[in-house]
C-alpha cells in the first residue's frame, strides 16, 4: 500500500493583502503551504511577519527576482499548485519606477518558471492574479453598435474637461470579448506576466488559471502604502472630518470588490482551475462611481459631503468594471458583499487600528 504524497501549495507574495486572506483556506485544503515574500517595507513596516498570515503557513523571506531564492525553495518543496501573487502594483508609481516593476513582475516570473523547469518541479496548476489594468481604457461602443478602442485620453481632452469619449459608451471588461490595451507601465508588465505564464504552461502541460482583478479593498490592506487604492484613503480623510476630494467630475466608474470575495475567487481557481484558456474577470457584480463610494464613506463617518475638484491624473482610466458571468460559470463563484457592506467592514477595521494618520 502506497502512502499519498503531501499536497503542497506555494504562494509568491503570500504575506501581502490577498495572500494573508487566502492563507487560512489554503492551509485547510493543503498539507503544506509555503509562502515566499520579501516583506518589502513599503507594505510591511519593520519587515515582520503579518499577524493576518495563518500560523500554519511556512514563510520564506526571500526575493523572487533572485535565482538563489528559487534554488533554495524548490530544493525543499515540490509544489502541486503555485499561486503567483507577487507583484509591484502602483499604476502611477510604475511610471517613475519602471525598472522595479519590470524586474519584479516580469523577471520575477521568469525566474520562477526557469527554476521550475530546471529542477523539474512542474506543478499541476499556476494561478496568476492579474489586473484590470491590462485593458487600459478598454472598449467603447459607438451609437451604431460598433466597438472601438480609444486608447489613453490625451492632454487636450483632459485640459478642457472632456472626460468621456464623444458619442460613445464604455463597456464592461471581459477577457473573451475585450482586447488588452494597457495604459500604464504596470498594466504592460501584468499583461506580459499573463502571456509568459500562459506560454510556459501550455508548453509543459500545466494548467494556467489567470484572474484579472478589479479594485480590491478591505480590512488588512496596507495603510502605509500610498499605492494600495483610494478606499482606505477616503476612509482616513472622512474619519478626520475632511471632505473627500473627487477628481474629474466624480463620475469615474470603478468596480470595488471586497477582499473576502477576491479571496474566495482565488481559492476556487486554486482548487479547481478556471476551466478554459481565457482569463477570468473578478469584480463585485456592481458598477459604482467614485462619488458613490465617497458618499457612503462620508455618511459612515458623518463627515462633510465629498466635493468635485476637476483635477485629473494623466493615464487614469475613465471607467472600469468587470463582466463576471464567466467567473460565475467557470469558478462556481459568486461575490457576496455589496459596496455598503464592504465600506462598513473597512471603516470598522480602520477604526480599530492604532496610530492611523490622516493622509
Amino acid at each position: 500500500m502506497t502512502t499519498a504524497q503531501p499536497r503542497v501549495a506555494l504562494v509568491t507574495g503570500g504575506a501581502g493583502f490577498i495572500g494573508s486572506a487566502i492563507s487560512g483556506p489554503l492551509a485547510d485544503a493543503f498539507d503544506e503551504v509555503v509562502v515566499v515574500d520579501n516583506l518589502h517595507p513599503q507594505i510591511h513596516p519593520g519587515s515582520v511577519r503579518p499577524a493576518e498570515l495563518d500560523e500554519r503557513v511556512r514563510l520564506v523571506q526571500r526575493d523572487i527576482t533572485e535565482e538563489s531564492t528559487w534554488d533554495q525553495v524548490l530544493s525543499e518543496v515540490t509544489p502541486d499548485v503555485v499561486v503567483h501573487l507577487a507583484a509591484e502594483t502602483g499604476t502611477g508609481q510604475s511610471l517613475a519606477e519602471s525598472t522595479r516593476h519590470g524586474l519584479v513582475n516580469v523577471v520575477g516570473t521568469t525566474r520562477m518558471l526557469d527554476a521550475l523547469q530546471k529542477l523539474d518541479r512542474r506543478p499541476e496548476r499556476i494561478v496568476l492574479t492579474s489586473s484590470r489594468a491590462v485593458y487600459g481604457e478598454g472598449a467603447w461602443r459607438r451609437a451604431d453598435g460598433n466597438l472601438f478602442y480609444p486608447g489613453v485620453r490625451n492632454t487636450q481632452m483632459l485640459d478642457r474637461g472632456q472626460w468621456d469619449f464623444t458619442d460613445a459608451e464604455p463597456t464592461a471588461m471581459r477577457a473573451d470579448e475585450v482586447m488588452p490595451s494597457p495604459a500604464s507601465v504596470y498594466g504592460a508588465t501584468k499583461l506580459a506576466q499573463e502571456q509568459i505564464v500562459r506560454f510556459w504552461a501550455d508548453a509543459y502541460g500545466v494548467d494556467a488559471a489567470i484572474l484579472r482583478l478589479q479594485n480590491v479593498y478591505g480590512p488588512g490592506q496596507s495603510l502605509i502604502n500610498p499605492y494600495t487604492g483610494i478606499m482606505s484613503l477616503f476612509c482616513r480623510l472622512a474619519k478626520a472630518g475632511t471632505s473627500i476630494p473627487l477628481y474629474e467630475d466624480g463620475e469615474v466608474r470603478r468596480d470595488f470588490i471586497l477582499i473576502d470575495d477576491v479571496a474566495s475567487a482565488v481559492v476556487a481557481a486554486t482548487l479547481r482551475g478556471t476551466g478554459g484558456p481565457d482569463a477570468v474577470d473578478i469584480g463585485s457584480g456592481e458598477t459604482q462611481t467614485i462619488a458613490t463610494a465617497a458618499n457612503l464613506i462620508s455618511e459612515y463617518y458623518d463627515a462633510p459631503s465629498p466635493h468635485v475638484t476637476g483635477q485629473f491624473r494623466h493615464g487614469d482610466v475613465r471607467h472600469a468594471w468587470a463582466d463576471i458571468d464567466p467567473a460565475r460559470e467557470r469558478l462556481g463563484w459568486e461575490p457576496r458583499f455589496s459596496l455598503r457592506e464592504g465600506v462598513e467592514q473597512l471603516a470598522r477595521w480602520i477604526d480599530d487600528q492604532q496610530g492611523v494618520e490622516t493622509p
